[in-house]
């Protein structure tokens, strides 16, 4: 007989695979990201895995990075092409969402998803080709209260901020204020302008001023104030104001933006010191947004150097598909990319690959099934358990919950007139007790 043919396993480049253990700290963030959504109200959508290749496309720019759908088995003579495509963030999907259900939604409609998406470029660190994206929105028909605008980061903050991660800094800008300004200096190119002004932080004045003045023609004079005001960073609203009014700029729409920032830091100055600050630099290179932008950094990761999570605020989310204005303000965390880079510089350890709490001893064959009626006693109790699955030698299976990290091992009785023990793996302690009266408290 010939040996069966092995094809030798290999990982596929940009699709992550966790251990046990590693699985089990990210299910934990995606918990925890969950519970602080929920707390402000969002409530939880998941859309489907793929859309339309023309609805993706309509976003722009976006053609080279789409993985397309197409049937192994299809007809030969089916020569047309794909027509379905895995979503490349949750944007799109969020619109046609609301569209279709506009009639059965309630507004100001909060929403959050945490979902994989797929994108084709190349892998590397921080940059997967499937990854989770944690995105939370809150859209209204005509008017979307700007206190929202504060409520994203107040949201955000509190959810990095328990990730046991250090500092979380999230800076804020209102793009209405760079708009106004190359209004004032009767500058059209505002997509690039403020492309090259978002690079500030990145390549430093010199590089942005040459910049400005080789790909947009600027004049010294125009890139003085535009530099004045991009290097401005501030968390007092006072002072704020302030500064930006020294820049002497006569525009209606600086000046709604400029209102409208203040606003929205004064009703942060609840969070830390370091948690939120006015950057100017921070525009956003997407002429999508149309108002208050973020940014997020944390202070104390620095192999983490770009934005942890970014958004803003947008005119119309779903003017494509339905005839409403629905402006609205989200933001979006790029998990799988945060939690890849953590990992690889050994900022999340874990050992503890096995969600049970107690590995249930397994004595003999005969005690198998107080074994199990004694597991399903402390599962009612709200405890995971963990069965052994032989009756090997106790010393092995007190060796299986050490490996898993499973902290108690519950002994229960070898024979007639035994007793349960439990015993704390961490402390070695051991004592008798039941299933009845081992408190919750003892959980941890």
């Amino acid at each position: 007989m010939s040996k069966n043919k092995i094809y030798k396993p290999r990982p596929i480049s940009g699709f992550p695979e966790w251990l046990p253990e590693i699985r089990r700290v990210e299910q934990q963030w995606l918990d925890h990201f969950r519970k602080i959504f929920e707390s402000y109200g969002f409530c939880s959508i998941e859309t489907a895995a793929v859309e339309e290749i023309e609805v993706l496309l309509a976003k722009g720019e976006t053609d080279k990075e789409i993985y397309t759908l197409t049937r192994l088995q299809a007809d030969e003579k089916d020569k047309s092409d794909a027509r379905l495509a895995l979503h490349f963030d949750q944007t799109v999907p969020f619109a046609r969402y609301t569209a279709l259900n506009f009639n059965n939604i309630v507004f100001p409609f909060k929403r959050y998803q945490m979902q994989k998406v797929w994108r084709g470029e190349r892998p590397q660190l921080g940059r997967e080709r499937e990854f989770y994206q944690c995105d939370i929105d809150v859209i209204a028909v005509d008017n979307l209260p700007l206190h929202f605008d504060a409520e994203m980061p107040a949201v955000i903050y509190e959810a990095l901020d328990g990730l046991d991660i250090g500092r979380v800094q999230i800076k804020i800008n209102n793009r209405k204020i760079i708009c106004g300004l190359l209004e004032f200096l009767n500058i059209d190119e505002v997509i690039l302008t403020t492309r090259i002004i978002d690079k500030l932080d990145k390549i430093g004045e010199d590089e942005v001023r040459k910049q400005l003045a080789s790909e947009i023609n600027l004049e010294d004079k125009q890139i003085d104030l535009i530099l004045q005001l991009s290097i401005i960073k501030t968390r007092n609203p006072v002072e704020l104001e302030n500064e930006v009014k020294k820049l002497n700029v006569d525009n209606e729409k600086f000046d709604e933006g400029l209102k409208e920032l203040v606003f929205v830091l004064k009703q942060l100055q609840h969070l830390p010191e370091h948690a939120v600050i006015v950057d100017l630099s921070v525009v956003r290179g997407l002429d999508y947004y149309t108002g208050t932008v973020y940014e997020t950094n944390l202070l104390d990761i620095p192999e983490f150097t770009s934005s942890v999570c970014s958004g803003g605020r947008y005119d119309d989310l779903a003017g494509g598909y339905i005839n409403k204005h629905l402006p609205g303000v989200g933001i979006s965390i790029g998990l799988t990319r945060l939690f890849g880079v953590l990992l690889e510089n050994g900022y999340i350890k874990n050992k503890k690959m096995s969600p049970a709490e107690i590995l249930m001893v397994l004595p003999s064959e005969d005690r198998r099934m107080q074994a199990y009626q004694t597991a399903h006693a402390l599962r009612k109790n709200g405890f995971n358990v963990e069965m052994y699955h032989a009756p090997q030698k106790i010393k092995k299976q007190i060796a299986y919950a050490e490996k898993k990290g499973i902290k108690y091992v519950w002994f229960p009785p070898f024979d007639d007139e035994g007793e349960h023990e439990v015993k704390t793996l961490d402390t070695g302690e051991q004592k008798k007790t039941t299933p009845d009266s081992w408190i919750i408290n003892e959980k941890s």
